[in-house]
């Protein structure tokens, strides 16, 4: 159910969230001052602010964790998208440096990074891969393998281009890996429920005054709706309104085009 809510589009995530605490909020204020509950729950009038004050610290330190475990696995799929970037931009520019035609090797290179953003970015969305780059790795890999490859531009230059790849092919795998990766539902359940908890707690210190209660009902409730609204939409780093694309890569076609399409 928590994965579900997360997929949703950005304006539906914060509505959701808003409904919820909207009617635990309303149930709380209700129960207070509505009947039957209103008369016996007022005899736990008296509770001071500070001993409810360890609910909201619980549910600030559970949040500001989720918070971090999101951020963290972004930055990894950030990190992870720049370092293929930058070996398939090396593979490119050493195929253009050698002294041998590599024509072949560009055509191949082109062929991934073209099946990355057509096909593979958008399954990412899924945690899927697609099958169109396992193949264009393949032929770019066997191009680079060739024995006569190695006679021609030297064994440096093609251990360089080798290890190139190799590389790429790690960090499209740690990328693989990230889009398919997800918080723990049992986290956001807790960070949920903490939430509707400090609500609790403040509704039991403000037991006498309906008004107060509800004011600061709702100033919880709104900077809790804005908090995990925002943290939800960083859920996915592959997909949803934040997220992190494949400019990088690209990025890396117009280097056919400046090398004349060689």
């Amino acid at each position: 159910m928590i994965e579900t809510w997360i997929d949703l589009p950005a304006p539906a995530v914060f509505a959701v969230l808003t409904a919820l605490y909207a009617a635990t909020g309303a149930v709380i204020v209700w129960a207070a001052f509505g009947r039957p509950l209103g008369p016996r729950i007022k005899h736990f009038d008296g509770v001071v602010a500070p001993f409810f004050g360890a609910v909201a610290i619980l549910f600030a330190l559970m949040a500001g964790f989720l918070a971090s475990d999101i951020a963290d696995r972004n930055r990894q799929a950030a990190r992870a998208v720049q370092t293929e970037a930058a070996e398939l931009r090396n593979i490119f520019t050493l195929s253009v440096a050698s002294k041998p035609d590599m024509a072949a090797i560009r055509a191949n290179w082109t062929d991934y990074v073209k099946a990355v953003t057509r096909d593979e970015w958008p399954a990412m969305a899924d945690g899927n891969s697609a099958p169109s780059v396992d193949r264009a790795f393949d032929a770019l890999l066997r191009e680079l393998s060739e024995p006569a490859m190695a006679a021609n531009a030297g064994n440096a230059v093609s251990a360089a281009l080798i290890n190139a790849a190799v590389r790429v092919s790690s960090a499209r795998s740690e990328r693989l890996a990230l889009a398919s990766d997800s918080t723990s539902e049992l986290k956001w359940s807790i960070v949920l429920i903490l939430g509707i908890m400090t609500q609790v707690a403040i509704g039991v210190v403000h037991l006498t005054k309906r008004n107060a209660q509800v004011a600061a009902l709702t100033v919880f409730s709104v900077a809790a709706v804005v908090a995990l609204g925002l943290i939800a939409l960083q859920e996915h780093p592959f997909a949803g309104s934040v997220r992190v694309g494949p400019e990088a890569l690209t990025e890396l076609l117009k280097l056919q085009g400046s090398n004349g399409g060689a």
